[in-house]
């Protein structure tokens, strides 16, 4: 279920994060300067800092594009959400009531009226019901994947908010260790391996939800075949209901 307030507020959380991590970034280089900056400390330490930081900025750098090059896309999912609704009540609903309209029960006009005109009348308003419920029928399928597009997009919005608060705490994390006095090498670059992994799953999470969009984009590009129907579209167009 899609929600335009729960989504603008997974939007705002994301771009606020990217502040926070750019943040976090930016202290990277200063903290291991001070940590660093002393006569005992060896050299090999100094470089293992440097070089741990600089990985942890490159991944943290790359995280912090890669989310802002996919929020480019962020009014996708709004956009899909009310055009599903004005599927919904702009075109499924009219043409039922078109198809309930001139169905044969709702013509009243033939309890009262027979002969070869009212027959050649029966006959020509028989196609609109058909008609009217593909339309129907196919107003009903793009809302429905329309929504799910919505809901999709909202989805792998969330999953980028988790993936960034994760990045965030290990960059905190790692910046407590630069600037310690008791300095270890694998506990960075068990946080480093941690922002990497998670610059992976932003990799999953985007091949997820191209894979659903291209379900859905298929499910679409059939409603052309639907709206084409020989009988419910003879030759491709809306029934004539003249003789």
């Amino acid at each position: 279920m899609f929600s335009e307030a729960q989504y603008q507020a997974v939007i705002d959380e994301l771009n606020s994060g990217m502040a926070q991590l750019s943040g976090h970034l930016g202290r990277i280089n200063p903290t291991i300067q001070a940590a660093t900056n002393h006569w005992y400390i060896p050299d090999w330490v100094a470089d293992a800092l440097v070089a741990c930081g600089n990985k942890l900025m490159e991944a943290g750098r790359w995280i912090v594009e890669k989310i802002g090059e996919l929020l480019e896309g962020a009014a996708a999912p709004v956009l899909f959400f009310w055009k599903a609704y004005d599927w919904h009540s702009g075109v499924g609903g009219p043409a039922s009531q078109v198809a309930g309209n001139t169905s044969a029960g709702a013509l009243r006009a033939t309890f009262d009226w027979s002969g070869d005109a009212a027959t050649a009348y029966t006959r020509a308003v028989s196609t609109q019901p058909t008609a009217a419920a593909e339309i129907q029928a196919i107003s009903t399928t793009m809302a429905t994947s329309l929504g799910i597009c919505a809901a999709a997009g909202l989805a792998f919005y969330v999953a980028l908010g988790i993936i960034l608060v994760k990045v965030i705490a290990a960059t905190i994390a790692a910046i407590a260790a630069f600037g310690s006095v008791v300095f270890s090498p694998a506990g960075v670059a068990i946080i480093i391996e941690e922002a990497a992994v998670s610059g992976a799953m932003i990799w999953a999470a985007i091949g997820s939800l191209t894979a659903l969009l291209a379900a859905q984009a298929n499910q679409i590009v059939a409603m052309k075949g639907a709206a084409s129907a020989g009988d419910a579209f003879p030759r491709g167009a809306w029934p004539v209901g003249t003789v």
